[in-house]
């Protein structure tokens, strides 16, 4: 608030700045408990970082508790040019011998008559687009159950370029382009997808008035040889892949099999290559990353403790959780976890066992040969990790420990959530405690404010009055000397 700057004028007295230097001194809490306050806030932070580090450190242990770890896998192939591994982590392990007698392909016909250019007028008329299979011999068309035919409206005015971007755009199941050779540019029809159920048939309705296969007008895109109408020429058939997998017979519209081996999907690139073998094994890799992660969110989170919590004895300064018991109390039972053994695993009792150590500064250390060493038993090294005993904790694994403990610390009651609350109504009692404070000091101002104005005032009278006697008196004093 702005200084009263006429305060003193009557007394002659400096009274505003003592009104200001009174109110200093009774506001002096005030700052005391803003920078409670302060530390009050820098506490809450901290709590929210060990909250988020702590549920990292859950998401972890979780992922080393789950089965879908466990239960990865990766896939090998001897020859990936002829078969390939397209995806799939879950496949159980074992070896297959994939051979292929034949890829799947797309229908591909070509106009038999040439354009001199795209840029030709390709006739009028309808094209009507049928996709199904044919049934060889004799060639007869059987429609896909359930599909409607596509008709391509050809206006007088196309040509040979505009005719093509109508079919791509009436998405008919089949792609055209053209293809221009030394005889001139030719139109290409190709179904976009593969097997003997995706071939298609051209139907044609020509209004040059000619008949339907007098390869004039637009009938020179038609393709229906049950009906004689052979304008286009077949280059490719719509086939099936036919592959063995050992030794077992697989037919497959598709060129990619993902129903074959449960879990995975091959591609087949090669046919007729002899046979590739192909090894599903469980993915110790991933098991590796996993601890690896766990132990980079533990070391996360006790480096973050121990920050919080330290005393730096040169500068006598400590963290914001320094003598805290919570955050203490915290790295005692982390420690404590790492240090403690597990009846879940006969092989892995320890932590240490699977190669990681605990280090003096709190932190886990990772022997990458240990750990490799023991994920070459993963069946153990999963009981060491996952195995839940509700009859007898000591029998948990050393991921459901940590989760555990995370869940614990997180709940509703829990360390960090009953700290942070506690903080959190610490920070509200010290707000109202300072609008309390701020209002009882603007009360002191005021009333200084009036008891000096009242004094200032009855200052002015008295000097006022001193002035009137001094003059009297020396009126008085002159009228005797004259006298």
């Amino acid at each position: 608030m702005a200084a009263i700057t006429s305060l003193g004028i009557g007394s002659g007295v400096d009274i505003n700045s003592m009104v200001t230097q009174l109110v200093a001194l009774e506001s002096r809490p005030l700052t005391q408990m803003q920078s409670a306050a302060k530390a009050l806030q820098t506490q809450v932070s901290s709590y929210g970082q060990l909250s988020s580090l702590f549920s990292a450190l859950q998401t972890a242990a979780n992922k080393l508790t789950g089965t879908s770890l466990w239960q990865q896998s990766k896939a090998s192939t001897s020859d990936d040019t002829a078969v390939s591994i397209v995806g799939g982590s879950s496949a159980a392990a074992g070896s297959y011998s994939v051979s292929v007698q034949n890829l799947a392909t797309n229908q591909t016909v070509v106009s038999t008559a040439a354009y001199g250019s795209a840029s030709e007028l390709a006739g009028s008329g309808t094209l009507t687009i049928d996709i199904g299979s044919w049934d060889l011999p004799p060639m007869n068309f059987v429609p896909q159950v359930g599909r409607t035919p596509v008709q391509v409206t050809v206006d007088p005015g196309d040509t040979l370029a505009q005719m093509r971007d109508k079919i791509n755009a009436a998405g008919a199941g089949v792609t055209a382009s053209i293809v221009t050779d030394s005889s001139g540019a030719r139109l290409a029809l190709r179904s976009t997808a593969t097997g003997e159920d995706n071939a298609f048939r051209i139907s044609v309705w020509d209004n040059d008035g000619g008949a339907a296969g007098d390869g004039a007008g637009l009938s020179r895109f038609g393709f229906d040889p049950a009906t004689g109408l052979v304008n286009m020429e077949q280059k490719v058939a719509a086939e099936n892949a036919r592959a063995t997998v050992n030794g077992i017979d697989v037919v497959s519209a598709s060129n990619e099999l993902s129903t074959v081996i449960e879990g995975l999907t091959l591609r087949l690139r090669k046919e007729n290559f002899g046979s590739a073998e192909v090894a599903v094994s469980t993915d110790r890799e991933a098991v590796k990353t996993a601890i690896q992660s766990f132990a980079d969110a533990f070391n996360a989170l006790s480096k973050n403790i121990a920050e919080q919590t330290k005393y730096d004895a040169a500068s006598k300064t400590g963290g914001p959780l320094q003598g805290d018991s919570a955050a203490t109390g915290l790295q005692r039972q982390l420690r404590a976890l790492v240090n403690a053994g597990s009846g879940a695993s006969a092989v892995f009792t320890r932590l240490s066992e699977v190669g990681l150590t605990m280090q003096r500064d709190g932190t886990l250390s990772v022997d990458s040969a240990k750990l490799d060493s023991a994920t070459a038993d993963l069946t153990e090294l999963k009981k060491a990790f996952a195995n839940s005993d509700t009859l007898n904790s000591a029998n948990d694994g050393f991921g459901r420990r940590f989760s555990a403990l995370a869940t614990q610390v997180l709940g509703i009651d829990g360390s960090l959530t009953t700290r942070t609350e506690g903080l959190r109504e610490r920070i509200s009692q010290n707000s109202e405690d300072q609008a309390k404070l701020e209002e009882r000091v603007e009360r002191f101002r005021t009333r200084l404010i009036a008891q000096y104005t009242a004094m200032d005032a009855n200052l002015a009278r008295l000097n006022s009055l001193s002035s009137y006697m001094e003059q009297q008196l020396a009126s008085l004093t002159r009228s005797n000397g004259n006298s």
